[in-house]
C-alpha cells in the first residue's frame, strides 16, 4: 500500500508534533547510529529496541507515531524518509543500523537482514542466531535495503544494516505492543538487544558507558 505522504514536508503540513508524532534524537561520540524511522505506533516496538541497543554508546533517532489510531498514515518509506534532524545525524555517522517492523510474514518469529554492509550484517546475524533467534534473508527483493537512497545506506560509509523484525517476534518482547505494554520489555527483548550490541561492539569497540 502506498504511503499517505511522499515526504516529511507533506506530512508536517497535516500532522502536529507532540500530538501526532514525536522525534527523539540523542547523539553519542561513536560513529554508529541506531535509527527507528517508523517507531511508536507505526511499527510498534522498534523505537524501544533501537534506543536500548544505542544506550549511551551509539547515536539514536526515532520518528514515533503517537496517534490513537491511524499511525500507519505516518509511514514514510526508507528510500524517501527525509526528516531533517534524521538526515543530519545519518550524514554525520559512519554506519547506520535501522530497525523496522516486518509485516509480510507476521506469523514467523524472525529477523530479516538487509542493507549494503554485508560484513556487519553477518556479524549481527551470527550473534542473533547464537542467542536463539531465527535469522532469515528478506524474501521480498524490494525490501532488501540495498538502494543507495535507503536510509541505512546514507551514512558516510554508504553501507549500513537494515533489521526487520516480524510482528510475531516483536510480540514476544513485550506483554503487548500497546503503548503501555511496550513499557515492560521481556526476556526476548533483552536477549535481542544484548546480541546486537555485542556485534556492534566487536565491529567498532567503544567504552562501555553503562
Amino acid at each position: 500500500m502506498p504511503d499517505t505522504y511522499a515526504n516529511f514536508q507533506a506530512l508536517s503540513r497535516d500532522q502536529t508534533p507532540g500530538i501526532d508524532f514525536r522525534i527523539h534524537l540523542a547523539r553519542a561520540d561513536a560513529a554508529i547510529a541506531l535509527v527507528a524511522p517508523h517507531g511508536g505506533g507505526i511499527e510498534p516496538g522498534t523505537s524501544e529496541i533501537a534506543e536500548a541497543i544505542a544506550g549511551e554508546r551509539f547515536s539514536f533517532y526515532t520518528f514515533a507515531g503517537l496517534k490513537r489510531s491511524g499511525n500507519s498514515d505516518l509511514h514514510i518509506t526508507s528510500t524517501h524518509f527525509d526528516e531533517p534532524m534524521c538526515i543530519a545525524l545519518v550524514g554525520q555517522s559512519d554506519v547506520v543500523v535501522t530497525i523496522h517492523g516486518e509485516a509480510g510474514e507476521a506469523a514467523v518469529a524472525a529477523v530479516f537482514l538487509g542493507g549494503c554492509n554485508h560484513e556487519l550484517g553477518e556479524q549481527i546475524g551470527a550473534a542473533l542466531s547464537n542467542s536463539g533467534f531465527r535469522v532469515r534473508p528478506q524474501p521480498n527483493r524490494e525490501l532488501l535495503g540495498r538502494e543507495p537512497c535507503n536510509l541505512c545506506n546514507r551514512g558516510r560509509s554508504a553501507r549500513g544494516v537494515q533489521l526487520e523484525l516480524s510482528l510475531a517476534l516483536r510480540e514476544t518482547m513485550f506483554p503487548s505492543l500497546t503503548r503501555e505494554g511496550r513499557r515492560y520489555p521481556q526476556a526476548p527483548f533483552h536477549a535481542f538487544v544484548a546480541a546486537v550490541s555485542q556485534a556492534l561492539d566487536q565491529h567498532s569497540p567503544v567504552p562501555n558507558l553503562r
